[in-house]
């Protein structure tokens, strides 16, 4: 087919299917330079001449492009430089299943961006002139290689230069180069993720951040590698973009229908909607409904604030799960990384600090400089990062999330490049206790591997214990079974053909275990109340939760209390109302709010702050791993040695007469001998043999 008739028959389309775009397009340019068609548009058209695109492009979008330049516009414009964009292309292939069959032809592939370079100029036209004649050569630079012409092209002259390049006289092109890496989702197990280079020209450059999903379409070309001894065998594949189509949006570039707002205004009517909610999260778990409904309100999040004096308050809730191993903690993780719009899930040993924040890396798409490359943090911006096992990272590694999570931003000072990158997202974090399991009547700082400074940044701490109770066991064992079952049946159904299960039986069977919104709606509605609610608080539940606060503060007054709460706790109340209202799509944080906030917190303080001895909540077992009264019973068994060791000679004092003064005292013996533990540990005391101690 001639060139000529695909001209006029992209005329006919765009005329037919895109007029109002191209007026649109008329009215901004040169700003707006492409118009983006839908492949599907072109199949209905012409199915012929939508072949022709994934088989030649290179002859076919020249032809659109063309087509479009020549329209006539109502308005005394000319698109000379407009370009055509394809997206939604059916012919979408893995990175890793590239081969030299799908060499120039026009296709789609889907990943992860990983690295972006800068935008720069590229020169596609070089104007050379000559410095014998000052004659003017046109050279066009399709190739990598820099292209001068050999010989002057006056016919007077003909020598072969020297010739300089006028820069004004020569056409540049924005240009910039990506890497894309497959989604780590589609991986098969045991591969290594594979990447691809990008080329994006003129409008498509600098928009693209790494860490965005995406599906480029475009025509595969080879570049031939050199090596010093000459040119290779071997060609590189590179992806000549044409088009961009973001996949993973945050929360607010979630596209929402007026039919889905109506049901989402409808779900929020519901009375029921904290149960429904608490209902779609990791409902394959039995129980934990307080869990639950913490999980809830870190998707719905509350206000993040910028105060006039430039500092930012977070709005993002930080929550930590604790516990004993096999009550599901990396199983929330994983779905909640899955209902946010942009989660990240990390273990904490495969973890390194550069692995969660920025590493720097040499540049090997341009010229070799350094470039900083995301880690998981900043890639989870605006969505939840979700880390488990915490307590496993090394503590350098666990540095890296004290500003991350306060402050929300990164901070990089490696290899010349001093920056900070932003990382505003919520971290979720799992994490066991040090000896497998709970030790009840230890304070909950020693059981953890992790710095008190960190676990005070985070808003929820909840301890998940495992102990027996027979009606509950009962339970959780009928729902993790008839969840099974579902499986098996869907899965026998799938795979067997001679199966006699129908898709009726399966469907009755996962009733228990389905969602009770569905996922989609569901990151719709917290997309919707993310962008369009903003909760203030009313005067009653301001008062009500002063009144926790002082409350708890109160505890810590006399000079021997312990201090139950710091202010951090008081800004996680903040957060947790504000989001609270947002679940119910309100903008006035109510008295309900802070009500259900005080509870939740209250039961995360309960199985966290409380002093195994006395049972007063003191946020010293959280923040320094030491509560109060155990302070003051180490002073008492120091007076104790002290007292005995003046008895005997040289100061050393026998094991069995301090137990039994001890007794007297009201600390019994094991509790004496974790005590003479402790002080040994920090060095306090010397056990020069088996039976006695003495004060250093």
């Amino acid at each position: 087919m001639a060139d000529g008739k695909w001209d006029e028959k992209f005329k006919a389309f765009l005329k037919q299917y895109y007029w109002e775009e191209i007026l649109h397009l008329g009215n901004e340019y040169p700003e707006q330079r492409s118009i983006i068609v839908d492949f599907s548009d072109l199949e209905m058209f012409d199915r012929e001449l939508a072949d022709e695109l994934l088989e030649h492009p290179d002859e076919v979008i020249p032809s659109a492009e063309n087509a479009l330049q020549q329209i006539d516009l109502p308005i005394e414009k000319t698109l000379n430089d407009a370009h055509v964009q394809f997206i939604k292309v059916p012919n979408k292939i893995p990175i890793r299943d590239l081969r030299s069959k799908n060499l120039l032809k026009f296709i789609a592939i889907e990943g992860m961006i990983r690295k972006a370079t800068e935008v720069r100029p590229k020169i596609i036209d070089a104007a050379f002139l000559c410095m014998r004649c000052e004659n003017i050569t046109h050279r066009p630079q399709t190739e990598n290689k820099f292209d001068e012409p050999k010989f002057c092209e006056s016919e007077i002259c003909g020598k072969s230069g020297p010739f300089k390049i006028l820069i004004d006289q020569s056409t540049f092109l924005d240009s910039q180069k990506l890497q894309v890496q497959e989604s780590p989702e589609n991986l098969k197990g045991g591969t290594q993720p594979q990447s691809l280079d990008i080329d994006v020209d003129d409008d498509l450059a600098g928009y693209s951040s790494p860490g965005a999903r995406v599906v480029i379409n475009g025509v595969l070309r080879s570049h031939q590698r050199t090596l010093r001894e000459g040119k290779s065998t071997t060609y590189d594949l590179v992806l000549h973009a044409n088009s961009i189509e973001y996949i993973d949006t945050e929360f607010d570039e979630l596209e929402i229908s007026p039919e889905e707002e109506e049901e989402i205004l409808e779900l929020s009517r519901d009375p029921e909607i904290y149960n429904h909610i608490i209902k779609s999260i990791a409902p394959s778990i039995y129980g934990y409904e307080d869990i639950k409904e913490a999980l809830a309100l870190q998707l719905f999040s509350g206000v993040p604030k910028n105060l006039p004096d430039g500092t930012r308050v977070r709005g993002d809730i930080h929550v930590l799960l604790v516990g004993d191993p096999g009550i599901a903690k990396s199983q929330m993780l994983r779905y909640m990384v899955k209902l946010a719009p942009r989660g990240v899930f990390a273990s904490g040993k495969s973890a390194s600090s550069s692995g969660l924040t920025a590493a720097a890396v040499k540049d090997d798409l341009g010229d070799g400089r350094w470039t900083l490359e995301a880690g998981a943090l900043v890639m989870a911006d605006m969505g939840v990062a979700a880390v488990d096992e915490m307590d496993k990272m090394r503590s350098e590694d666990k540095s890296a999330l004290h500003e991350a999570m306060e402050q929300q931003t990164i901070s990089v000072a490696k290899a010349g490049i001093i920056a900070t990158l932003k990382s505003r997202c919520a971290l979720l974090g799992a994490a066991n206790p040090k000896y497998g399991r709970f030790d009840r009547y230890e304070g909950i700082a020693q059981q953890i591997n992790m710095p008190p400074a960190l676990m005070s940044r985070f808003d929820l701490i909840f301890v998940l214990l495992d102990t027996p109770d027979e009606t509950k066991d009962m339970k959780i064992a009928q729902h993790i079974l008839s969840a099974h079952h579902a499986g098996e049946m869907s899965e026998q159904r799938i795979h067997l053909p001679t199966s006699k299960v129908t898709q009726n039986d399966v469907d009755s069977r996962m009733e228990v275990i389905l969602p009770k919104i569905d996922p989609d709606i569901m990151r719709k509605y917290i997309a919707y109340a993310r962008k369009n609610v903003f909760p203030i608080m009313e005067k009653e539940a301001h008062e009500h939760l002063i009144d926790f606060y002082m409350g708890l503060r109160k505890m810590g007054e006399g000079k021997d209390a312990p201090v139950p709460v710091t202010a951090r706790q008081l800004e996680a109340l903040v957060r947790l109302s504000e989001s609270s209202a947002r679940i119910r799509l309100s903008n006035v944080a109510t008295i309900d709010d802070a009500r259900r906030t005080t509870q939740i917190v209250h039961s995360s303080l309960k199985q966290v702050g409380v002093d195994p001895d006395t049972g007063a909540f003191d946020v010293d077992v959280l923040t320094s791993g030491t509560s109060k009264s155990q302070r003051d019973k180490i002073k008492i068994m120091k007076d104790i040695i002290r007292t005995v060791g003046s008895r005997h000679s040289g100061g050393k004092a026998p094991l069995d007469e301090i137990y039994a003064e001890a007794e007297a005292e009201q600390i019994d013996r094991g509790h004496a001998e974790e005590l003479i533990a402790k002080m040994r540990k920090v060095g306090e005391l010397l056990k020069p043999d088996n039976a006695h101690v003495r004060l250093v």
